[in-house]
């Protein structure tokens, strides 16, 4: 007797094409975040021997790049699309984002999100209009992460970096604790953590415990968007935004 094929998915899953830097080490983290019954196709832009910089963000942001891992991710037929990279969706500022944004839903025929975009939709949605930036980048993407915000009418009322280059993602977390503590400041309302190849699911709500803020992060804010995006819930106990807190409003 032959045996049938079996479904090995469920029927009911959904997708989201995910596309990130070549150096990205951290698709099990955003994994953490997705519901039962998404599924996230992860592709990443050419690789290119380079540093962290200015220089590099606008190489994986180009948008021959964008289309083609778009393209790389359509046999699959995401539900959604998203461009999981900070500095690349905020290296050329609103316009620079929104042409991200446009490039993948022109190519994939879905929605699409930014991880940049993304981080203003949540400061939106937290009631959030100043905020201190912690990153693990050099001085001069981080000045452009500031630039991105005030476009967006965000101010950047404080700012901590690392100063990295390379090999983000093995920063451990009692140096991205740190980090946050150094970035914050009692004017900021939140503090936003900058970049996905920095781990931050186990830190997110302790932080926003002791400094009773929320506390966003690139991965975080990624996941928040593409997941609403296809009518899901991202998966983060007791963190600020996914839990539905609001932020006390300003006297």
């Amino acid at each position: 007797m032959s045996a049938s094929p079996s479904y090995i998915g469920r029927p009911d899953e959904v997708s989201a094409g995910v596309i990130v830097p070549f150096d990205m080490a951290l698709d099990s983290e955003m994994w953490r975040w997705a519901p039962d019954g998404v599924s996230l196709l992860f592709t990443r832009t050419p690789f290119a021997a380079m540093l962290m910089t200015v220089e590099m963000a606008e190489v994986i942001s180009d948008d021959g790049a964008v289309e083609q891992c778009t393209r790389d991710l359509l046999t699959a037929r995401p539900a959604a699309f998203a461009y999981a990279c900070t500095s690349g969706s905020f290296v050329n500022g609103m316009e620079g984002e929104k042409r991200l944004v446009e490039t993948m839903r022109s190519t994939g025929g879905a929605k699409a999100v930014t991880t940049s975009g993304a981080l203003i939709a949540a400061l939106k949605h937290l009631g959030v209009r100043r905020v201190a930036t912690a990153t693990p980048y050099d001085a001069r993407v981080t000045e452009r992460l500031a630039t991105f915000l005030a476009e967006a009418d965000v101010d950047v009322v404080s700012s901590a970096h690392l100063g990295l280059s390379s090999e983000i993602w093995t920063v451990p977390y009692d140096e991205t604790l740190q980090l946050v503590r150094d970035a914050d400041s009692a004017e900021a309302e939140a503090v936003f953590v900058s970049c996905t190849n920095l781990a931050t699911y186990d830190v997110i709500a302790p932080l926003e415990a002791e400094l009773g803020k929320p506390v966003i992060t690139a991965n975080q804010v990624t996941m928040w968007a593409v997941l609403e995006a296809i009518g899901r819930r991202a998966v983060g106990p007791h963190q600020w935004l996914i839990s539905g807190r609001a932020v006390r409003e300003s006297s």
